[in-house]
């Protein structure tokens, strides 16, 4: 009697948790794509290409606050120490904060 319980409750179990799916062997793993590097690069890259102190920057669709939390992170990866960014009034700002690369280097911001 007990066993024929257990054999309803296992066989709804079953049913209820019936899922189609199929197996398929493969040789490998393929590997994984991604882009190197970040969309906010550019920016980043352009600003520390140019001669000028302090920048405003905007992005099409992007909140300063969010701006400013993506550039730090380029930043810090990138090792760059004398770029600071920040917002003010919903504004985000670049700006060089140490010294500037001297007259007989080429044009840009210092990287550590």
């Amino acid at each position: 009697m007990i066993k024929l319980i257990i054999l309803k409750i296992l066989s709804k179990m079953t049913e209820m948790s019936k899922v189609k799916f199929s197996l398929k062997p493969v040789m490998r793993k393929p590997s994984r794509k991604y882009k190197k590097g970040s969309k906010y690069d550019p920016i980043l890259e352009a600003f520390m290409a140019s001669t000028d102190k302090l920048v405003k920057v905007t992005v099409e669709g992007k909140n300063a606050h969010y701006l400013r939390s993506q550039l730090n992170k380029r930043i810090e990866e990138k090792g760059i120490t004398n770029v600071k960014v920040s917002v003010v009034n919903n504004v985000a700002y670049l700006e060089v904060k140490g010294p500037i690369s001297p007259p007989d280097r080429p044009a840009g911001r210092m990287m550590k």
